[in-house]
């Protein structure tokens, strides 16, 4: 954080998807801060960011093309950047703003190559200014208690680490219908789930990787694999195709009232297609990723990453010199053909996922019988992170207290954002080579 003051005051949204209305809500909901302009190229989008500012009661605001945001910070006077456009853009903000002395936040993942990312933290040591990285699921209280636990050292040194993550055929497959599908665009799920992923064990262990192997390829998605298995369908996007109507895999994105209007209704503007089939031809990222992951601790992880799984959700363990930790959490407990289509709101954490299921925190120490230890569920905004997160970087709302428990420590800067970015990039450098890829590969000036 460049400063103790929260962050707020006169605000700017860059990007206007389904995800900066978390922003937008929270910002708008603080007395002491305002959204007072937004940088969007799709004016469509930005006509419904202005409607909901409208709904929430705060005026509209002015819009700005990508090649003025220099110029609105200086006339609209900003104090605050919150970035939340296509994640290969965000250095493309983050570097003017930091020199414009403007206090920036970003969205998870900080951005998407190397190259990018020595420009920001070059920036970072130039001006000597910091961002914020919103790393929203350390703030979910369930990772709280993992943390806090391995802290206080209940399973002693952390020795190894096993991590399981499946993302089902509803929110995994979305990946494949959108622009995160080019790795151009989002660096893959290696990086774009960087900003999950691996913070929360860096976060987790209190340690920095420096070492990768992976295997990663696209085994269900894409044209050769959906044909193999008999899941593939024709058409190029879901909106207009009668065949579409009977995919399972498709999204209706007229059946979403949010969707249809930042999407559908936006096409004319910049030919962006929100529903594309995911099995089509070209799809450059993978759904099924292996890692090898060593810390400079000396602890290694074995991680898995899967896009395709028929329920979501993730299972995590830590093995210690006093004994073992493990955290199971059930997001979405299966999916069947006939549920209602992913809404925006899922999309992103706001509501809960289909079939929800619970969270366990095992603690087995050695030579003790294992202990089930009392954990808080919450269902939606990333497990109760997402609300967390902003009452900590924007200060309270109306009501409520400061905190200065666990969720005001938990706030993530540049290199926070590097170091888990860095395990997605060494990821996609060794599924490229075949290789180990050590840290000082990625000569970033840390």
């Amino acid at each position: 954080m460049s400063s103790s003051k929260p962050l707020g005051g006169r605000t700017a949204i860059v990007g206007t998807g389904s995800r900066a209305a978390m922003f937008v809500r929270g910002i708008v909901a603080r007395p002491k801060s305002s959204v007072v302009a937004i940088c969007e190229p799709n004016a469509v989008r930005a006509s419904y960011y202005n409607d909901l500012l409208t709904s929430l009661g705060a005026p509209t605001v002015p819009v700005y093309k990508p090649d003025q945001f220099k110029e609105m910070l200086e006339k609209e006077n900003v104090e605050t950047v919150v970035i939340t456009c296509v994640d290969a853009l965000h250095d493309l903000y983050i570097v003017p703003a930091l020199e414009a002395g403007v206090r920036v936040l970003t969205e998870k993942p900080m951005t998407t190559d190397v190259a990018k990312c020595r420009r920001i933290l070059e920036t970072v040591n130039r001006t000597g200014r910091h961002l914020t990285v919103t790393f929203n699921y350390r703030y979910n209280p369930v990772h709280e208690l993992v943390k806090r636990t391995i802290a206080a050292g209940e399973i002693g040194e952390v020795l190894s680490v096993h991590f399981e993550w499946l993302l089902d055929t509803v929110h995994g497959a979305d990946y494949f219908r959108r622009w995160h599908r080019q790795k151009s665009n989002s660096g893959g799920l290696m990086v774009h789930k960087s900003g999950h992923h691996f913070d929360l064990v860096n976060w987790w262990i209190d340690a920095e990787p420096e070492t990768v192997a992976g295997m990663g390829r696209l085994a269900f998605y894409g044209e050769e694999a959906g044909k193999k298995h008999g899941w593939a369908r024709s058409y190029e996007r879901a909106r207009g195709s009668a065949e579409a109507k009977n995919d399972p895999f498709a999204i209706d994105l007229e059946g979403d009232e949010t969707l249809k209007k930042i999407y559908a209704d936006a096409e004319g503007e910049d030919g962006y297609y929100r529903d594309q089939n995911v099995f089509a031809p070209g799809i450059g990222i993978e759904d099924d990723m292996s890692l090898l992951v060593r810390y400079n601790t000396g602890a290694v992880m074995t991680y898995h990453l899967t896009a395709y799984s028929p329920w979501e959700g993730y299972r995590v363990m830590f093995n210690g010199s006093q004994g073992r930790l493990e955290l199971e959490v059930v997001e979405s407990a299966y999916r069947l053909a006939e549920d209602p289509q992913l809404t925006g709101g899922q999309i992103h954490g706001k509501a809960a996922l289909p079939n929800a299921g619970g969270a366990t925190v095992k603690l087995h120490k050695l030579w003790q019988k294992p202990v089930l230890l009392p954990v808080q569920v919450e269902h939606g905004e990333h497990g109760g992170g997402d609300r967390r997160m902003l009452s900590v970087l924007f200060g309270p709302q109306p009501g409520e207290e400061v905190d200065t428990g666990d969720a005001s420590k938990q706030g993530a800067n540049e290199r926070d954002g590097a170091m888990a970015l860095a395990v997605g990039l060494m990821a996609n450098e060794s599924f490229r080579t075949n290789q180990f890829v050590h840290i000082k590969s990625l000569a970033l000036p840390l």
